[in-house]
């Protein structure tokens, strides 16, 4: 048998990709029986061939130097279930497709170079296999380059097939091939074909079957149904029933965002293609194609197309369509069906396909009457017709195909001859100056020049506006102006104006044709055109202008003309060529002259450079997007991405988010630069700026305040663009060339503070952007800017008006993160982790006028779905532009957004607004208007949807998506509330630059630190048990009241970094919330394990999502799933530690000294503290009590109530206690969602005059609060509702923004750490509502802390309440009044909470706290206990089994206690070890010895047959080979590995284990469950399968693991982990920070065979299904799948059922054997992707085990 025997996953086969869309979708049913033919009409291009007579059977001349490339056969791309049942095992065979990705070219040609050294390299040390499938594929530019490509081959192809398929799904024309870039596939060659004739003979039926896998990375196979192509014979048949599909040599395949340079070879030399011959045919294939192809210098010219498709002379048949498919993914069946589909195989009906070099077929590729026939100028009755006719033809020769006409007279013969043109697209609008702008914006899009037609006079002056912004910005446009002839010049006839030179000097070419006359030879006509479009797409690009005037007749009336003018065009007549071809000589000295000539310089400052900045200016297409990626990702410079850059609003792709760090985005430096800080400190030595236009008017600002510096600008044109006259050296090269040049050099990289800083200040200030847009809770235009980028993808584009747009987008917008799913995706970013969206706007000039319509010649032009973002003046300019709208030309639905201020609202943003009078400002600034663009929709029939909310914005944008429909998506807005808006994003920017700044600046870093500036490692972390005794019950205890002692238990977090600082920290659970005091621990005793040399950023003080983001990236855990005392704890000893390690203090961390005005300053000395009472005694009692406090200076009192049954005792209470104390104390109660909200509102209306600063949770029904404060009319205070906010805790807190809830009490430890406390406090402060800080109960270690905290709130709230303007209230009394509670404490040195003399106020000093946690004196009387990470004791142990000996490797954590059936044993999945258990065995040890090992075949493990053990003391070489063939004839089926654990497991214990297996560990530890129950006490099922029920399916897997046994021994591991690894199974994984590293722990295998053997013999096709065996489970079994794992939830959710009917017990019984867990924010690997839920599921399930094993002793056995 073949070594590459790989089984097929099944028969049932999916076919999906990109090209798939609802009207393409054909559905082709095979019977059972391929065999017999289907009736289908004769494909008719067979019957077109010249010299054919029968369709049915036709040969294919050959040139005697061409090949028909046959490639590898296979059976495919279906399989017949009888087939396969009928199959031996070694008669099914399915070849592993092995693809490896090389890093992204910056060219075609340097991606065709990648590929060349990769097949060269191969050759060099080819595989050791006789059969495979290789392919190579590289990431190259994503312009449309494939129908270029096959036009460019030559017509005496020496390689076939060759062919070109379109992407275009909707509708296609062979006119749209020359409207604009056409997306799509070119492929040569065949590496592997598969066919299937009709008829079969039964030899034929019975040889071994033969499929390709190209599992997980899908390959596209590409043929055509009802034909059976033979390439010996050279015979193509029609029959139906038979099919034609093949995978090409070489292919380029254009998606959205990116096109896949790929390259396949197939050898076996059982079936006459060896590997030399499939190198030999590749070869043939690559010479061919890289010797024909547009290399990146040259601009794509639609012009190639036309002459190719004549040149190859292909019959078009609209009766054949052909199939792109993926090759067989195999595993996807559903066995119910009796007859097999190719189901949703996306068919193409505009393709051109070479079969050889005299037969081919096209579909929707060339027009019979435009290609190939004779240009007949005689036929013309007119001389005018003749010119017009020639300018028009050649155009089209020149690739210029898109026409916009306005209606004229004199125009006629133009307009008449561009509509009757074949390959002409023609739009008309009524005015010439929205027309010229929709040309404009075609030219933007496709890059090439549209046409204008226009009539004499004013209607020429009309174009000027649209002539000025494309030569300004460099944007191709053919003018075509007719006009009167030089006898109705000067002499005052109608609609005669001066048109020479109209345009003056904003035209690269101007000539006046002399009027249609046949005495001047007619190829003047097309000389001239050709010299005017050379100089329009020749840099500096820019429009033409030619005059046409015309005599009368305009119209097809016959006039005498000679023919004689004619002369010389014989030639231009009979092709299809352009007159005069203008040809570009490069010479490659040029190349060395450039490389080592004046750029020395430049190279040697880039070398040089301290701080370099790229800045990116307007881009203008996808290659130069791609070449700036590459320039950014090698040099490592900070970059400034403009909005016009296409780099502004990126999509970041969670898969690759840690390779996000290689290149610095500062998305928000415009707004840092208002910090007067940070202007003086950034200081740029180097400045690339690539493009020339920049929006920001402060980063331009900030180029003249770095002068002088080396600034180096690049661009395509020589003009300059200078406005502070800062550039030292300006360099005219495309932006490709200049990156080819820097990429060839090396340029250090220096990781410094400085990048560092500046990462760190971008993060700050978006996030303080991001959180001011977000807590204003109305409609505002950075807001809109802010969310714009959900609506676009990768086939988006977007169209940004000026003045205010344009600015908004470029300030506010923002990236969004999202899920890698492609194959595409996983190919480009490893390497770049962002998707772009091509931008464009009208900023030659930065004009307002014109906008829509170039928006929507934008959308026609670039081909793609466009969001076009303009101010309501801009659109009120151009409504003229609507009216194109309502042409269908070919496009895709456009989206405009329009905000509508009512006016020009960018002057209330400029110095004019604050010294003008109102009334000026609106009628000759604003213009303010109230027309209705509702109405103007309407007159144009467009829809229109106007929103004046958030909601209402997403819903429009979300149904604007689908709607399939232009539509207008109108803003309302307020210039008056915009202006106020903005200003102060801009105050708090300045504030977030400065202190960030300001943050950062205080600690000593050197120079060269990495990026994530990281202060030191920690060294160790440890924490004790302490247990303190209390005066009293906490008000928060439910205990027993006579209980004469009250204790409060908690840990002390040590943390030790390695210069020696300890920080502490403070984890105290409360009982009442989701954790407990084990459950703490449990987290705690996992992060030891991570804690241990993880290294500690300067980041974490800036709080912000600093916290959250360090302990997703470093630790790897999702920080929302770490219980949230021990998050505050931990985030307690981080800061801690940093300000010991500093000399500093927790405060000035946090807010340091020098931002604190002396006004302020006073605030931050002391904290007023506010007491409590439990109100649980006599309304006197109580009253005397608060009495008391009132006496000893508090100021504010807190009363629990809601603690007896009626609440109006509680009212009494309160009233007596406000009738005692006076209305100057400030009265707080806490209900604690006690009440029903009836009762809440009896106490209301009876202590509605006691004056009540608020009452905390008053009812039980989170949803009734708002409805409560309305009715009571009582403020309200939050506290229980927000503990759950931790995840989105913005969002969530919106609808308690209303006025009626005055305060937010939040409980740091309670809802998770300082971070978060931050933030809901920062929210709270920004709505003008107390943000009060409440203690649980801690100690005062945890107080002291608290203290400070409160300080820094007070301080924040002050510095809004400044930038607010807003008047300062009094400080807040925090809730830290339970330090009366303590009747001992943690520390020595007790907290400092008195009498303060000089306010008279009990207050809490902020210096007393600050000494203590500098100071730290531990009282040890109260630990009960400390804990360190504990050490993993490794070991080997030996298992004899019947056929072999295992040396099991052992890893082991936790004590040997006398309970010996309390272990849990750790099973791995294929590919990983023990070792990657021993994170969550240090977690659960204190509840149970943990165990895990090696499995046989992986790791450490080893093997050894019984006749090898026997001679392993003989060296000979013969017993060598005697020993290794014994190995491979060890079987490690489950039945052998379940034997071998079960004597492990004797070894290790008399009693029971409980099992723990994660997806092949857990397959075996389920088999284990159900056959050894005697040793099994429980299982834990983690993404397992008890396997596959149909026997088919076992065939195939079996099959299918046993070749991809095979590949991993011949490809080694390396490369098998990159091809794992990009399953659809471990989507989620390869989002997770550590995937990477997690991917290399799976190297870590001393026995590749072994692991190899493993994979195939624990095949899931090989194990025993399962699924009968779960109704007779006894063992208690709990199932773990992760939530995005959508194939395993499926698995568990059956296997629950099976498990919950058995018909001979009851359904009460059987439901305590299973319970069924699924784990949030992961996939498959969920114990690595989310491993804390893991843990606590797990350590629940031992408890629950052992109590039951405890109750039910007989069940030890």
């Amino acid at each position: 048998m073949d070594p590459f025997t790989l089984a097929v996953k099944a028969h049932h086969v999916h076919f999906t990709n990109s090209f798939s869309t609802e009207s393409s979708i054909s559905k082709h049913r095979l019977t059972k029986s391929l065999g017999i033919p289907k009736p289908s009409p004769p494909l008719t291009f067979l019957t077109r061939i010249s010299g054919f007579r029968h369709f049915n059977s036709i040969d294919l001349l050959r040139n005697s130097g061409s090949k028909v490339v046959e490639g590898l056969r296979f059976d495919g791309p279906v399989m017949d279930v009888d087939e396969i049942m009928d199959c031996e095992e070694g008669d099914l065979v399915v070849e592993t497709s092995i693809t490896r990705t090389l890093p992204p070219a910056l060219t075609l040609e340097h991606g065709l170079e990648s590929i060349s050294e990769a097949v060269n390299k191969l050759k060099t040390d080819p595989p050791s296999s006789s059969s495979g499938v290789l392919r190579f594929q590289v990431a190259v530019p994503p312009s449309a380059k494939a129908l270029d490509w096959f036009c460019r081959q030559p017509e005496s192809s020496e390689v076939f097939p060759v062919f070109f398929l379109s992407r275009d799904m909707e509708n296609p024309t062979s006119k749209s091939l020359y409207l604009n870039q056409n997306r799509g596939v070119f492929g040569i060659g065949a590496a592997v074909y598969f066919t299937h004739p009709a008829w079969c003979d039964s030899e034929e039926r019975t040889k071994p079957k033969r499929y390709l896998s190209t599992n997980p990375i899908p390959i596209t196979t590409y043929g055509f149904m009802d034909i059976n192509f033979n390439t010996e014979p050279s015979c193509i048949k029609h029959e139906a029933g038979s099919f034609y599909f093949f995978v090409p040599q070489i292919e380029l395949r254009e998606l959205d965002d990116i096109s896949i340079l790929a390259a396949t070879l197939a050898w076996s030399n059982g079936m006459v293609c060896t590997f030399e011959q499939a190198i030999q045919s590749f070869e043939s294939s690559f010479c061919q194609v890289s010797s024909h192809f547009c290399s990146s210098t040259e601009r794509y010219n639609p012009r190639y197309v036309r002459s190719a498709l004549t040149k190859f002379n292909m019959m078009e048949d609209k009766t054949v369509q052909m199939v792109c498919m993926n090759a067989i993914t195999l595993g996807r069946r559903d066995f119910g069906c009796d007859f097999m589909e190719m189901r949703e195989a996306p068919f193409s009906f505009q393709f051109s396909f070479r079969f050889s070099p005299t037969l081919g077929v096209a579909n929707n590729m060339q027009l019979d009457n435009a290609i190939g026939m004779n240009y007949s100028l005689g036929d013309h009755v007119n001389i005018n017709a003749v010119w017009a006719s020639l300018l028009i033809e050649e155009c089209s020769r020149l690739g210029l195909t898109y026409f916009c006409i306005a209606p004229g007279s004199r125009s006629s013969p133009l307009a008449v001859a561009a509509s009757t043109h074949p390959l002409i697209t023609c739009i008309a609008c009524y005015d010439e100056r929205s027309l010229a702008f929709h040309a404009l914006g075609y030219a933007r899009g496709s890059h090439r020049p549209a046409v204008i037609i226009t009539s004499s006079g004013t209607a020429v002056s009309n174009l000027l506006p649209a002539v000025v912004e494309a030569s300004q910005d460099f944007v191709p446009v053919l003018l075509l102006t007719a006009d009167r002839p030089p006898e109705l010049q000067d002499a005052g006839a109608n609609q005669a104006i001066n048109q020479v030179n109209h345009f003056g000097s904003f035209v690269r070419f101007f000539f006046s044709l002399p009027a249609p006359t046949d005495q001047i030879p007619a190829r003047m006509i097309l000389t001239t055109l050709d010299a005017a479009v050379h100089w329009a797409t020749s840099s500096p690009y820019g429009p033409v202008h030619i005059n046409c005037p015309f005599r009368e007749p305009l119209d097809n009336s016959p006039k005498h003309w000679m023919s004689s003018c004619l002369k010389g065009l014989d030639i231009w007549t009979s092709s299809i060529e352009p007159f005069t071809k203008y040809i570009q000589v490069q010479h490659s000295h040029a190349c060395k002259s450039y490389t080592y000539g004046q750029m020395a310089e430049v190279l040697e400052l880039v070398q040089g450079v301290n701080k370099g900045l790229l800045l990116v200016g307007a881009v203008h297409n996808e290659d130069e997007i791609w070449a700036v990626l590459h320039l950014a990702r090698h040099i490592r410079w900070p970059v400034v991405a403009d909005i016009l850059s296409g780099l502004r609003l990126r999509k970041l792709l969670a898969s690759f988010l840690e390779t996000e760090q290689n290149i610095l985005f500062l998305d928000h430096l415009d707004h840092a630069l208002l910090s007067e800080s940070v202007k003086d400190w950034i200081q740029f030595d180097v400045i690339i700026q690539i493009g020339s236009r920049i929006t920001s008017k402060r980063i331009s600002q900030m180029i003249e305040e770095c002068f002088p510096c080396t600034y180096i600008l690049v661009d395509n044109h020589p003009c300059r663009h200078d406005p502070s006259h800062s550039v030292t050296h300006r360099i005219q090269s495309t932006i490709v060339q200049f990156v080819d040049f820097l990429l060839k050099v090396q340029v250090p990289h220096r990781s410094s503070k400085w990048c560092s800083f500046l990462r760190a200040l971008d993060m700050m200030v978006a996030s303080e952007i991001s959180f001011q847009i977000c807590t204003d809770y109305s409609l505002t235009e950075p807001h809109v800017a802010h969310e714009l980028s959900r609506a676009l993808t990768s086939n988006s584009a977007l169209f940004v008006g000026n003045s205010m747009a344009i600015r908004d987008v470029d300030m506010y917008g923002r990236n969004w993160t999202t899920c890698t799913r492609t194959v595409a995706d996983i190919m480009l970013n490893s390497e770049f982790p962002q998707q772009w969206i091509r931008v464009a706007g009208n900023r030659g000039a930065s004009g307002i006028d014109g906008l829509l319509s170039t928006a929507i010649g934008f959308a026609v032009g670039c081909n793609k779905h466009v969001l076009c973002v303009v101010g309501d003046i801009s659109f009120l300019h151009d409504t003229n532009g609507l009216a194109i709208l309502k042409q269908r030309m070919k496009r895709k639905p456009i989206l405009m957004l329009v905000m509508n201020n009512h006016g020009g609202a960018i002057f209330s943003l400029l110095p004019i607004a604050d010294r003008t009078e109102p009334r000026i400002l609106d009628q000759y600034f604003y213009t303010t208007h109230n027309i209705s663009i509702q109405n103007l929709c309407l007159a144009h029939g467009l829809n229109h949807v106007q929103v004046k909310t958030k909601v209402e914005l997403e819903e429009a944008l979300s149904m604007s998506q689908h709607l399939g429909t232009d539509r207008v998506i109108e803003v309302e807005s307020c210039i008056d509330a915009n202006a106020t808006f903005h200003s102060m994003l801009r105050k708090f920017a300045r504030q977030s630059a400065d202190h960030t700044l300001n943050v950062l600046s205080q600690f000593s870093v050197p120079d060269t630190i990495s990026c994530s500036l990281s202060i030191c490692k920690i060294c160790r972390m440890e924490y004790s048990l302490y247990r303190i005794q209390l005066c009293a019950l906490p008000t928060s205890s439910y205990i027993d009241h006579n209980r004469s002692r009250f204790c409060r238990e908690g840990f002390i977090l040590s943390l030790y970094l390695e210069d020696g600082s300890v920080g502490y920290g403070e984890v105290a659970p409360l009982e009442i919330h989701k954790e407990n005091l084990l459950d703490a621990e449990e987290q705690l005793r996992f992060l030891l394990h991570f804690m241990t040399g993880a290294k500690i950023s300067y980041f974490l003080p800036l709080l912000k999502g600093s916290f959250s983001s360090w302990i997703w990236s470093t630790l790897g855990i999702p920080a929302c799933e770490i219980f949230p005392s021990v998050r505050c704890g931990l985030e307690m000893a981080i800061l801690n530690a940093i300000a010991v390690k500093h000399g500093s203090s927790f405060l000035n961390i946090l807010y340091p000294l020098t931002e604190i005005d002396e006004e302020i300053s006073k605030r931050s000395t002391s904290i007023k503290i506010c007491a409590l009472i439990d109100s649980n005694k006599s309304p006197v009692e109580v009253a005397s009590i608060a009495t008391t406090l009132v006496e000893e200076g508090f100021t504010a009192i807190k009363l629990k109530v809601a603690r007896r049954a009626d609440p109006i005792k509680d009212a009494e209470v309160i009233q007596e206690v406000r009738k005692k104390v006076g209305h100057r104390i400030e009265l707080r109660v806490d209900a604690n969602r006690n009440w029903t909200y009836q009762e809440a509102l009896e106490f209301g209306f009876l202590v509605k005059d006691c004056d009540l600063q608020y009452i905390e949770e008053p009812v039980q029904n989170e949803e009734d609060i708002i409805k409560y404060c309305e009715e009571s009319g009582l403020p309200v205070a939050l506290d229980e509702t927000i503990d759950k906010f931790q995840k989105d805790p913005l969002n969530m807190l919106e609808k308690y923004a209303h006025p009626g809830i005055v305060a937010i009490v939040i409980k740091p430890s309670v809802i998770g750490g300082f971070e978060n406390a931050g933030l809901i406090a920062r929210w709270a402060q920004r709505h003008g509502k107390m943000a009060v800080v409440s203690a649980a109960f801690e100690s005062g270690l945890g107080l002291s802390a608290y203290i400070i905290f409160s300080s820094y709130l007070e301080l924040q709230n002050a510095y809004l309440c400044k930038v607010m303007n807003r008047e300062l209230c009094p400080p807040v009394a925090q809730g830290l009044g339970t330090y009366q509670w303590l009747k001992e404490d943690i520390t020595t040195d007790p907290i400092s909470i008195c009498h303060n003399s000089c306010s008279g106020f009990v207050e809490a000093s902020v210096a007393k706290a600050t000494h203590i946690l500098q100071n730290l004196q531990i009282n040890n009387d109260v630990i009960c206990k400390t804990s360190m990470e504990e050490q993993v004791l490794r070991y080997q142990l030996n298992v004899n089994s019947k056929d072999f000996c295992s040396f099991i490797k052992v890893q082991e954590i936790g004590q040997r206690i006398d309970i010996q059936d309390n272990i849990l044993l750790f099973l791995h999945g294929f590919l990983g070890t023990g070792e990657e258990w021993i994170p969550i065995m240090k977690a659960v040890s204190g509840s149970a010895r943990c165990i895990s090992i090696d499995l046989p075949g992986h790791g450490g493990s080893k093997m050894q047959n019984h006749v090898a053990k026997a001679t392993q003391e003989i060296t000979t070489k013969a017993t060598q080979e005697i020993t290794t063939k014994a190995t491979q004839e060890i079987t490690l089926s489950i039945d052998v590995i379940a034997d071998v654990l079960y004597k492990l497991i004797e070894q290790i214990t008399p009693g029971k284990v409980t099992l723990v297996g994660y997806s092949m560990g857990a397959r075996i530890a389920l088999y284990m469950a159900l056959r050894f129950s005697d040793k099994i006490k429980g299982t834990v099922i983690i993404s397992g399968s008890p396997g596959l029920r149909d026997n088919i399916a076992r065939k195939i897997r079996r099959a299918e693991d046993d070749s991809r046994a095979c590949a991993l021994v011949t490809h080694g591991l390396q490369v098998f982990l990159d091809t794992w690894y990009t399953g659809e199974l471990w989507e989620s994984l390869r989002s997770h920070p550590h995937f990477n590293r997690i991917v290399a722990s799976r190297l870590l295998h001393e026995d590749v065979q072994s692991l190899s053997k493993a994979l195939s013999d624990l095949s899931v096709g090989r194990q025993p299904p399962l699924w009968e065996d779960l109704k007779l489970c006894s063992t208690p079994l709990l199932i773990v799948v992760g939530e995005k794992d959508k194939k395993f939830k499926s698995i568990a959710e059956k296997m629950c059922y099976e498990l919950s009917h058995d018909e001979k017990g009851s359904d009460d019984l059987r439901n305590q054997i299973y319970e069924m867990v699924e784990i949030p924010n992961c996939g498959h690997a969920v114990h690595l992707e989310n491993p804390l839920p893991v843990i606590r599921a797990v350590r629940q399930f031992l408890t629950r085990v052992n109590q039951n094993s405890t109750s039910n002793p007989e069940s030890n056995g």
